[in-house]
C-alpha cells in the first residue's frame, strides 16, 4: 500500500509569487502559494530540500509541523496583511512552531529568512502557472 503519491501535484495548477519586502527587498523568488487543504495538507513533503529563492506560502496557517521533514527550514509567520509577528530560524525536522496572531506561514530554505525581522510588511506578487 502507498502512503503517498510519488507527484501529489501532478495535474494541479499552482499558483507561484514573487516575495518582496515592502521596500522591495527580494525574500523569495519563487514562492508557491499553498492556499487548498490539498496543498496545506502535503506542503513540502516528499522534497529533499528547497532549492536557493524557493519557499512556501500556507495560507491560512498560524502553526506548522517538520513530522516527516527531511530538512530544516526558516519559518516566517505573517497576519493576514503579510506582516511578519515572528521567524523561527532553522526549524529542525519533526519540530514543531507558532506564533500568536499568525494567520499566514512561509517556509523558506534555512537561513533564506535572515534578514526578516517581527514588523516587516511582506508583499506577494502572484501568478498561476501549471506544474
Amino acid at each position: 500500500m502507498q502512503l503517498f503519491s510519488a507527484n501529489p501535484w501532478e495535474g494541479v495548477l499552482v499558483a507561484v509569487g514573487v516575495l518582496r519586502k515592502a521596500g522591495g527587498e527580494l525574500v523569495c523568488e519563487r514562492c508557491e502559494l499553498a492556499d487548498t487543504p490539498r496543498k496545506r495538507m502535503w506542503g513540502l513533503l516528499g522534497r529533499a530540500g528547497l532549492d536557493e529563492g524557493e519557499g512556501m506560502l500556507f495560507r491560512p496557517a498560524g502553526s506548522i509541523h517538520m513530522f516527516f521533514m527531511r530538512f530544516p527550514i526558516d519559518a516566517v509567520f505573517c497576519d493576514g496583511d503579510l506582516v511578519v509577528v515572528g521567524v523561527e530560524r532553522h526549524l529542525k525536522p519533526w519540530k514543531t512552531a507558532r506564533r500568536k496572531g499568525a494567520k499566514v506561514v512561509i517556509e523558506l530554505a534555512a537561513g533564506a529568512a535572515a534578514a526578516l525581522e517581527p514588523g516587516d510588511r511582506l508583499l506577494l506578487d502572484a501568478a498561476t502557472m501549471n506544474s
